[in-house]
């Protein structure tokens, strides 16, 4: 069996196995760490609502989604994050809770996120290395988003505007609805997800990749030890 080729990495939060990260899994469509497709709740509508981010998989973004710079390996990248791992203390926050953001739906910290948001800087900091610098098409795709004057400095360093003081730790479980939609689908949810988190603890990384058919798995997971 031929090793997979992956033609991006990130570094998310994927829960662990158990109760949330399975219904979390189901809501998408797409088991990112058993990188198969699972079947989806009886809610009408959940196959469209659920496309765009389906193919990440229930998650939280870390480091976002970056080619590896030519000079790097998948194997060097993945001693970088479990040194990182065995540096970085765990974080933890309140809760979850279901949040509009726009006109998305995902899942955000409850009280002080402040721990969450360092680990996130972290892996972007510690990582960068590894990132191939953007091409002209992925900046003008990322600026037709109107950046702020900060958010474009943060895409021309870190390649990515959403980053550092611009982070906000998010689970994303629909695309952008009408906004007439968004509270039918808020209930859906939480009659599928109704648990979540009390405290949520982030303790560990997942370093993921792209597959050739645009699916994102998981590749390795990483306990914070620091």
């Amino acid at each position: 069996m031929k090793p997979v080729v992956y033609s991006r990495f990130a570094i998310f939060y994927v829960p662990p196995e158990g109760p949330f990260a399975t219904l979390g899994h189901a809501w998408l469509g797409w088991d990112s760490a058993a990188g198969c497709s699972v079947q989806q709740p009886n809610v009408s509508g959940i196959e469209k609502v659920t496309r765009s981010p389906r193919k990440y998989g229930f998650h939280g973004t870390l480091k976002p989604p970056f080619r590896l710079a030519n000079a790097q390996t998948m194997g060097e990248l993945k001693i970088a994050v479990s040194k990182l791992a065995q540096a970085c203390a765990p974080a933890q926050c309140d809760g979850l809770t279901i949040t509009a953001l726009g006109r998305f739906l995902a899942l955000t910290p409850v009280g002080n996120a402040e721990a969450v948001s360092r680990v996130a800087s972290t892996c972007v900091v510690t990582l960068d290395r590894f990132r191939a610098p953007l091409t002209a098409d992925e900046l003008a795709k990322r600026r037709r988003a109107r950046l702020s004057a900060r958010q474009e400095e943060l895409l021309e360093r870190w390649g990515y505007p959403y980053v550092m003081e611009a982070f906000r730790f998010h689970m994303t479980l629909t695309g952008r609805l009408p906004v007439d939609d968004i509270p039918y689908w808020t209930r859906a949810i939480q009659s599928q997800i109704p648990a979540l988190p009390e405290p949520f603890v982030l303790d560990e990384v997942a370093l993921v990749g792209e597959r050739p058919d645009g699916l994102f798995e998981v590749i390795e997971r990483y306990p914070l030890n620091g």
